[in-house]
């Protein structure tokens, strides 16, 4: 199995996840000022020239929710996806998609207008709307983890999703009035496979 994988990007996702599963794994690092991402070889994989992607014998596939997801399924003995059926799983399906779009969406764009983007192309509205978006996408966070360590209880892929984007905000001091989302901050970074995943 191989993943490709830039550091400090999207690919931190299905990174974590497979050292949250304890299996082996080929890390494939690629330098985007390169070009290694836009060559014919990685676009016959990922053709958006993006990362990550992940082959897995016949599998070849991209989008980091989509492989941490498939991957929790793959190694369903390990526990880090809800059984197909169970009364969890809709629930796990919810908070996968909303860590990459109610969530990622305004953290995104608010990261575009105060940092990512030139000085002369950053709008201050837009930032602030963003902002306004990131909170309100804090408040269903607030009331999931206001009784648990981990979004369903037990730690699976959603929490990988979710928490990869949520460390993004930290990171941006965008969680400074959530003490309980720093605290969960705090308790994702503490996981071994966590800190193993961030070793380069």
């Amino acid at each position: 199995m191989k993943l490709y994988y830039v550091p400090m990007t999207r690919s931190n996702r299905p990174r974590w996840m497979l050292e949250e599963l304890g299996v082996p794994y080929e890390l494939v690092r690629l330098d985007p000022k390169k070009g290694e991402n836009q060559t014919p070889e990685y676009l016959a994989i990922n053709p958006t020239g993006k990362v990550p992607a992940l082959v897995d014998g016949e599998v070849k596939m991209f989008e980091s929710a989509a492989i941490v997801a498939y991957l929790g399924d793959k190694f369903a003995d390990k526990k880090l996806a809800p059984p197909v059926g169970s009364r969890e799983r809709p629930i796990y399906y919810q908070w996968l998609f909303f860590g990459m779009t109610t969530l990622e969406q305004p953290v995104s764009l608010y990261a575009k207008h105060t940092s990512s983007l030139p000085p002369g192309k950053r709008v201050a509205e837009v930032a602030e709307d963003a902002k306004a978006g990131v909170e309100r996408a804090l408040a269903p966070l607030d009331r999931a983890l206001a009784d648990r360590q981990w979004l369903l209880g037990s730690f699976t892929g959603a929490d990988v999703v979710v928490g990869a984007t949520l460390l993004w905000a930290s990171g941006m001091r965008l969680l400074e009035s959530h003490p309980s989302l720093l605290d969960y901050v705090k308790r994702l970074k503490e996981r071994p496979a966590f800190q193993r995943s961030r070793k380069d």
